[in-house]
């Protein structure tokens, strides 16, 4: 009597390759464009006066698991773009007393992975930030999305707040807030390939 041939080698290998595939071609990069997207900041003198500046060059990529639908975020932000309403505020912030942009040229944020679709509906957004070659645990809020393909057609919006002693900015703490309020406005696009 013959015995029945065993497939199950052949059916584990197929579903092997498959699910190799399956997961290249789930993930996916998007670039962020540096040109649309912008990182304001905020810290409050005296309690009172609010000074305000802008980061203009933001860099990185979106990574995208569409297999696992979740997302992470890897974003520079060139210190040296800070644009202010006074030149010498400009300076002043860029020295070694705040950023130390000689020393520490870009700010690094990595995202935890989240949910894909926390794009359309917000939520938090945790990760480690990197001021001045210090990292620190953050956890900023995307808010929810005003478009259809977010990133694309509108902007991701993100607010959080830091505390400048939290990266060794200890200084003028008498006159000036711990508390600096951030507003990230992010743009993507596709990543050449």
């Amino acid at each position: 009597m013959r015995q029945p041939t065993s497939h199950a080698p052949f059916i584990l290998a197929l579903i092997a390759a498959l699910l190799s595939a399956a997961a290249g071609a789930a993930d996916d990069t998007v670039r962020l464009d540096s040109e649309r997207s912008r990182v304001d900041f905020s810290v409050k003198v005296l309690w009172l006066v609010r000074v305000e500046g802008r980061f203009g060059k933001v860099h990185g990529s979106v990574s995208v698991d569409r297999f696992r639908s979740q997302i992470r975020v890897d974003a520079r932000i060139d210190v040296d773009t800070i644009r202010m309403n006074s030149k010498n505020y400009e300076n002043w912030v860029k020295s070694p007393e705040f950023f130390d942009a000689g020393k520490h040229p870009q700010i690094e944020f990595a995202s935890n992975a989240i949910p894909q679709d926390r794009l359309r509906k917000g939520g938090e957004l945790p990760g480690l930030l990197t001021v001045r070659g210090i990292r620190q645990p953050v956890r900023f809020q995307m808010l929810p999305s005003t478009c259809e393909r977010p990133a694309y057609d509108c902007p991701i919006e993100v607010e959080g707040a830091i505390r400048r002693s939290d990266f060794e900015m200890r200084s003028r703490r008498g006159t000036l807030s711990d508390k600096v309020e951030l507003d990230f406005s992010v743009y993507a696009q596709p990543a050449e390939r």
